[in-house]
């Protein structure tokens, strides 16, 4: 319905008319003399024109092949998003409906991955063409029904524009480029948006050390990450959980 939808709106005035007055001719023998011809029913007859016109598959096989799309989707190889990524640690604990913050470019790939798992993920980053370039990877992939791109340069008031979240997933490399007083000051607005109990999933920079990030997280609980059984993939990154106490409530 999208597709159709998209493809009527780029339509000139004219050639949807002819397209109207075309839809009217065929179904002329139909309804003479036992129906009248009504707006659904014109309607209706567009859009199974669009639908040639286009050679759209048909429900049935469309599904088909988008559950076998999502399936490989949902795993997190598809986007090379690491096993040991604190990303992929958490997606069992994730439910459908749960609200996402993915911040900097290099965690674009988990941006798909938790769109694939059903969150609605709003994605920050601080040029447009990253913005441009994600949200037409989201509208290919068919991940875009719970998806906002925004534009928001480092250190912008981020409260302003995203909804409060279950989790953040942070580019620690995107906060290298500022001095610490300013690494922090993004990292609190994060932090003031996430709900109790929610997780924040930092993923690893080079030249910044963990460390660096742990003292920004005094009251917060780290998850140590368990070295996968199977000897396949790495630990990497951190994944701090935020307490549900009272000072959150305050």
């Amino acid at each position: 319905m999208q597709r159709i939808e998209a493809f009527k709106n780029s339509m000139p005035r004219d050639e949807l008319l002819r397209l109207g007055d075309e839809a009217v001719s065929e179904m002329q023998p139909t309804i003479e003399g036992q129906f009248i011809l009504t707006e659904v029913m014109m309607e209706d007859q567009v859009d199974r024109l669009i639908i040639k016109r286009l050679r759209l598959r048909s429900y049935a096989r469309w599904r088909g092949q988008y559950l076998t799309l999502r399936a490989a989707q949902r795993e997190p190889m598809h986007w090379g998003v690491d096993p040991g990524n604190p990303v992929a640690r958490i997606l069992p604990r994730l439910e459908p409906g749960d609200s996402a913050l993915v911040l900097g470019t290099g965690a674009e790939p988990a941006t798909y991955l938790l769109a694939a798992h059903d969150v609605a993920v709003t994605f920050v980053a601080g040029n447009i063409g990253t913005v441009e370039r994600v949200e037409s990877r989201m509208a290919s992939e068919s991940l875009g029904s719970q998806f906002q791109a925004l534009v928001v340069p480092l250190g912008g008031r981020l409260a302003t524009f995203v909804p409060p979240v279950q989790l953040a997933v942070i580019d620690a490399a995107e906060l290298t480029k500022l001095d610490p007083d300013a690494r922090r000051a993004v990292v609190e607005q994060v932090q003031a948006l996430t709900e109790p109990g929610g997780v924040h999933a930092v993923l690893p920079a080079r030249g910044l050390a963990p460390h660096a990030f742990r003292t920004l997280y005094a009251g917060w609980e780290e998850e140590e990450a368990e070295r996968p059984s199977s000897g396949r993939g790495r630990r990497e990154g951190l994944l701090f959980s935020k307490p549900t106490g009272r000072n959150d409530t305050a």
